[in-house]
């Protein structure tokens, strides 16, 4: 008799489920996801060419992000939680490096550098990363410095355990 109750009881709580699955499969299929760009800036920048270590000196504490259309969703966050996104995982900038525009103002002139991101390290106000350089050529040293960081290309799975803390600012979700 206990095992008919069971039974029954399991068949109701199946068949009062059924449709909050159904509604939520309708809500993913419906979600949108947007991909964010970030942008750290610094008073100044030294390239240690041996180590390949790009330093950001007097780095602001905050780094920006942004959407593009149709979404154009903007925001900031601290640099302080912007480098744990390079934590151990699969969905993380560790095991898929970004590419980054450094922009050093030269005088009256832009040069502009394309980069591998690796390896941050923040210590006081100085952010360093290791970079491999992909066009151009890093100055020994510069001076107001933007850092434009493409995460394009890196995908946002919902189980994902290492990407939890970088998806609640790289990606919306907008139903």
């Amino acid at each position: 008799m206990t095992t008919r109750h069971i039974f029954i009881a399991a068949a109701a709580v199946m068949v009062l489920a059924a449709p909050l699955q159904l509604a939520m499969a309708d809500a993913a299929a419906t979600t949108k996801q947007a991909d964010f760009l970030f942008v750290q800036t610094a008073r100044g920048m030294s390239f240690d060419h041996a180590t390949s270590k790009l330093t950001l000196h007097d780095v602001s504490p905050v780094t920006l992000f942004f959407s593009d259309r149709p979404d154009r969703i903007a925001g900031n966050m601290k640099t302080t939680s912007f480098v744990p996104f390079w934590s151990t995982g699969k969905d993380s900038f560790l095991s898929d490096p970004p590419n980054a525009d450094v922009s050093i103002l030269e005088g009256d002139s832009l040069r502009q550098v394309v980069v591998e991101l690796q390896a941050p390290a923040l210590s006081g106000n100085d952010l360093t990363y290791t970079v491999k350089v992909l066009k151009g050529d890093l100055p020994a040293s510069g001076a107001e410095v933007s850092v434009f960081i493409d995460v394009v290309g890196m995908p946002l799975t919902p189980v994902s355990v290492a990407g939890v803390a970088r998806r609640s600012y790289r990606r919306a979700v907008i139903r």
